[in-house]
């Protein structure tokens, strides 16, 4: 499904080529706008060229001294992006229910965007300036995927989540799948999830599926798209939207991993990272809850919540916190009784600012146990079990961590079919002739690109910390390899080199279009180099036509293998993968 995407929106329909340009539907800002906006007008962005351009405002509580923080400049509308105030909601479900159409290619600088695959949108992570090119031009350079194909049999029985059937996906070791074809064919690999019983699952849940990708190090996910999803894009009055999306019969994929939904039990993902069944932390206390939050609950899951919670009180000691996913699910709590229970059970209500998701704020309590429904951000502060909402809700209603199917008796959900569709929230270009401006492309600041010249002497980090002057991170531990897919823009150009046994080929475009070498050693290599204080990488003029960068350590001589290809090459040693200065925009790809 994802070839079927990207080839017709490509000048190689066959995707034969290392890299590939496609023309872009949607760009979608979440992590960072402001950057990416500002590169974009600083090179002359006049109108965005894709269909659709979001950017979110994902900060909602503002501290002293950073009242600022996340604003996006309101002139950007004027440009045709639409601007999705704070306040309403996580930008992954958002843009689910209000942007997200089946078979199209959106870019994004934010992993969880992945969640929009439930759809059947093909949404890839590229890097800032990569970004402003798809805003310029409408198309960028891409690597063509591979997939791993998810077959869905079977029937999910009675207090078992799709939430758990993602925890299954784990446990059954398809992170390892989705890195053996990595590492063979050296392409990004996507999720494919299809089956006889994908017609079963909800578009809200299928996005919980497909937000997995960015643990596995996957570039992507995609779910079908058929009639659940027409219905669905009908419910939010954005029926004109929706195209059919399904495997070709007989479509090759490098894997396939068949789920039986009747045989998932209700599990968990424990503070080690390890999937675990419920019933082996049974009896544990619980200290802090938070139900809600990204795309980790469907709003057919706090509804559950909601009922199994029903006249009963929040035990002492424990804190049950309620983080909607975004507006048009609290409305729909608040119209059918359910955030009425809730609060009566005594939830606290937060707000939808993204540092909930990464632990700044309402972190993990110092003692018992933090239970969530969303994923962890990979390098937060404090650990969380990660459950589905109904073991959340036994937690609530009994002060420990048990096997929901200890309830009585299931409840039966009902969602609402008439959804409220007011983009209250989101502002758009008033129609009519916009006022001209002479904008300065020189008062717009973004981190300057920053090229390779000569030979260059890099201090060695061996971890996720503070990175002080040029640094290159060398990096054993997988975890850490998935903070910094989610880091690196925020700490280039300070960071100029990533060495690790493995670095997943999806991010590799993200750190060649910030000027970053993506390096690859063995397992012994990378513990040399970590035990050393400084790495010294030859003259750029030096690497052409190598695949391995000769790399000197203390008075050791290393040969790391350079993941980049073909102008990803050329977009690490120029420091961006964006022309220098304002520029035309270039036509697009065909499709």
């Amino acid at each position: 499904m994802p070839q079927k995407i990207l080839a017709g929106r490509s000048d190689d329909p066959l995707l034969q080529n290392d890299l590939t340009r496609v023309k872009v539907d949607q760009v979608i800002l979440a992590r960072d706008p402001s950057r990416t906006i500002n590169e974009a007008l600083a090179r002359g962005l006049r109108k965005v060229a894709v269909e659709t351009a979001v950017a979110y405002e994902t900060h909602c509580v503002a501290r002293k001294g950073e009242s600022s923080q996340g604003r996006v400049p309101d002139t950007i509308i004027q440009q045709g992006v639409l601007l999705a105030r704070a306040g309403i909601g996580f930008p992954a479900a958002v843009h689910l229910e209000r942007f997200g159409s089946p078979a199209r290619l959106a870019v994004t600088d934010e992993p969880r965007m992945a969640a929009t695959g439930g759809v059947g949108m093909l949404t890839l992570v590229v890097s800032p300036s990569q970004l402003a090119d798809a805003m310029l031009a409408g198309s960028l350079s891409v690597r063509p995927p591979r997939s791993v194909q998810v077959l869905l049999s079977g029937r999910i029985r009675p207090f078992v989540c799709v939430r758990d059937v993602a925890l299954e996906l784990l446990r059954r070791g398809i992170g390892e799948i989705v890195e053996r074809i990595d590492r063979e064919h050296g392409a990004p690999v996507v999720l494919e999830f299809a089956g006889p019983s994908a017609r079963l699952i909800s578009v809200p849940d299928r996005a919980v599926l497909c937000a997995l990708a960015p643990q596995l190090g996957a570039a992507g996910a995609v779910f079908v798209s058929d009639e659940k999803t027409e219905v669905y894009l009908r419910d939010q009055r954005r029926s004109k939207a929706h195209r059919a999306l399904s495997p070709d019969a007989g479509a090759p994929c490098d894997d396939v991993l068949t789920v039986d939904l009747s045989a998932v039990d209700p599990l968990v993902l424990d503070v080690d990272g390890k999937v675990k069944p419920v019933r082996e932390l049974k009896g544990k206390p619980v200290r802090q809850v938070i139900l809600g939050g990204d795309c980790g609950a469907s709003l057919r899951d706090i509804l559950a919540a909601a009922a199994l919670l029903k006249s009963k009180r929040v035990p002492p000691r424990l804190d049950l916190l309620l983080v909607p996913p975004s507006r048009q699910v609290l409305e729909v709590l608040a119209k059918a009784g359910a955030l009425v229970d809730l609060i009566a059970t005594g939830a606290r209500l937060l707000e939808p600012d993204h540092r909930v998701l990464t632990g700044d704020l309402y972190p993990p309590p110092g003692e018992g146990v933090s239970l969530r429904t969303f994923d962890p951000e990979p390098g937060a502060e404090g650990r969380f079990v990660v459950g589905s909402a109904e073991t959340l809700a036994y937690a609530v209603a009994y002060g420990e961590v048990g096997d929901p199917r200890s309830f009585k008796r299931p409840v039966r959900v009902t969602v609402p079919r008439a959804l409220p569709t007011d983009d209250v929230l989101v502002v758009r270009k008033a129609k009519g002739k916009a006022k001209a401006t002479d904008d300065d492309p020189s008062r717009h600041q973004f981190p300057a690109a920053v090229p390779w010249s000569g030979e260059t002497t890099l201090r060695i980090v061996n971890s996720a910390m503070s990175v002080d002057g040029p640094s290159a991170f060398v990096l054993s531990n997988p975890d850490d390899v998935h903070w910094l897919a989610r880091s690196a823009p925020t700490l280039a150009p300070a960071l100029r080199a990533v060495v690790a046994p493995y670095v997943p080929t999806a991010l590799v475009p993200l750190l060649s279009g910030l000027g970053v070498l993506a390096l690859s050693a063995d397992s012994d290599t990378v513990k040399q180099l970590a035990s050393a204080s400084e790495l010294v990488l030859p003259p750029p003029e030096t690497w052409d036509g190598e695949p391995t960068l000769s790399a000197k350590a203390g008075d050791r001589q290393f040969q790391l293998t350079w993941l980049a290809l073909d102008s990803e090459r050329t977009w690490t040693k120029r420091g961006t993968a964006g022309e220098a200065g304002p520029q035309k925009a270039r036509k697009a790809a065909p499709g």
